[in-house]
């Protein structure tokens, strides 16, 4: 009789055991894989990029990275973050890119032969992820995320797509004479829509990074300086940076709760 009740306690902990390991998968699970997409632009580049999608009228974060890199190495650990607050998430590969920053390699750049493109040669990749999106039927908020040159043509694709994108945020925009086809300043002068302006503490000494900080405090634009940030959106990664990322995305996570 003592057997048989232990065996029947044993058996009954065993099933509580295993219903709270398959709770705790399907917790784990909330990250959706992505699918892997491309489209064409208007001068027939092929661009590849990763759709992270959970309801086509929900508010989608369209997310471009820096040159030099790749948004599967630049947003590893980024975009699992932003899943969970029930975004859709678009990332391109531009084609300006490459694996020169954190390692994997950029698809599109990749079957580019003799790529002699510069960096605001990019932006209709950055157009046609726009145009990709209507295609699809996605009908909610578009909210853009640059960073570093990417950041620059975010402005410009959110001035002359104001009926689409109801916010943006641009890590460490580029100016100077790299992007001198492009600067980023006549476009925070411009821009009335939400935007956040996010720099490292390390870029602030640049008198370049001070006025364009300054201007976009003129024009009534979010900003923020991380102080042991790095260049672009990997301020929010903490393998890449020294110290805790923690206010830095509380910064984000504030921002981009008005278009939850």
């Amino acid at each position: 009789m003592k057997k048989s009740l232990t065996f029947a306690v044993f058996a009954l902990l065993l099933l509580a055991s295993c219903k709270n390991e398959v709770t705790d998968t399907k917790v784990a699970s909330k990250t959706e894989p992505s699918t892997e997409i491309h489209f064409y632009t208007s001068d027939s580049i092929k661009v590849y990029g990763d759709l992270y999608q959970k309801d086509t009228s929900a508010p989608t974060l369209l997310i471009f990275h820096q040159g030099g890199s790749n948004t599967r190495a630049e947003y590893k650990s980024i975009i699992p973050v932003l899943e969970q607050k029930g975004f859709n998430i678009l990332t391109i590969d531009q084609r300006v890119g490459g694996q020169y920053y954190y390692g994997g390699y950029n698809r599109t750049v990749a079957e580019i032969p003799n790529n002699q493109y510069h960096y605001c040669d990019a932006y209709p990749d950055m157009l046609a992820a726009m145009d990709y999106l209507k295609a699809s039927n996605f009908t909610g908020k578009v909210i853009l995320w640059g960073s570093s040159y990417s950041a620059t043509l975010a402005l410009k694709l959110a001035q002359e797509n104001l009926d689409k994108v109801s916010g943006i945020l641009i890590f460490s925009p580029a100016s100077g004479q790299a992007m001198k086809d492009c600067q980023p300043d006549a476009y925070l002068q411009s821009l009335d829509i939400p935007l956040l302006l996010m720099k490292p503490a390390s870029e602030m000494q640049s008198e370049r990074s001070q006025n364009q900080m300054q201007l976009a405090k003129e024009h009534g634009h979010d900003t923020y300086i991380a102080e042991n940030g790095v260049h672009g959106s990997s301020m929010l990664d903490e393998d890449r940076i020294k110290g805790s990322s923690a206010d830095t995305w509380n910064v984000v996570n504030t921002f981009l709760s008005q278009f939850e």
